[in-house]
């Protein structure tokens, strides 16, 4: 079985700014553009035999930039879903809530089209995905590639190891990165995490 590779999109103003991003659909900066070009070598390292990402435009320009413009779309690789958080930063929510941590407390009631996500509900999404990662593992040679979004890709790594959804506080995911989930004895393991292509020689 091939491995799980994990790209989180390159840099945007808001990643730069902190703020959430979900459902707001903003563009990579120039620099995020190079980012993304950057990661084609990377990821050209292995053998790719199914690629998705995320509907936002940020994943989409990534994953096109990396070389997968021919990525299949799947909204479950969205980000998860801030609720009233959308487009705050976590100092600002520290002002009423300074105890306040995403990935055990979820986010505040937004409007009705977007009213926000817990973790529990990110992660029943993650487990979604990774079926579909399974199912294309066992119908293609090589391995799966994912362009998507820093906190769903973290709760994602998490479930994939066993985890519950709140593990995903664990892994730090920094734009335009890539990170593999591989096996070892049959088990889900860590094989390489958050790489800046230009530190891989």
């Amino acid at each position: 079985m091939g491995d799980l590779l994990l790209v989180r999109h390159g840099e945007t103003e808001w990643s730069l700014s902190g703020q959430h991003t979900s459902w707001t659909d903003i563009p990579l900066t120039d620099n995020g553009r190079e980012q993304a070009r950057s990661l084609a070598p990377l990821i050209s390292r292995f053998r790719i035999g199914a690629a998705f990402t995320s509907p936002r435009q940020r994943s989409l320009e990534t994953a096109e930039l990396a070389g997968f413009g021919d990525a299949r779309v799947d909204p479950d690789l969205s980000e998860w879903e801030y609720g009233a958080y959308e487009g705050v930063t976590t100092v600002e929510i520290h002002r009423t809530r300074p105890d306040w941590y995403l990935f055990t407390d979820g986010v505040a009631l937004g409007p009705p089209e977007h009213p926000g996500e817990s973790p529990e509900q990110v992660g029943q999404r993650a487990d979604r995905m990774l079926a579909k990662v399974d199912a294309a593992l066992a119908d293609n040679e090589g391995s799966v590639v994912l362009f998507a979004h820093s906190h769903f890709l973290r709760v994602l790594a998490a479930r994939r190891l066993g985890l519950p959804a709140s593990g995903g506080s664990m892994f730090l995911l920094a734009t335009g990165t890539v990170s593999r989930l591989s096996t070892e004895h049959r088990r889900h393991v860590v094989a390489s995490w958050n790489l800046r292509p230009q530190l891989v020689k």
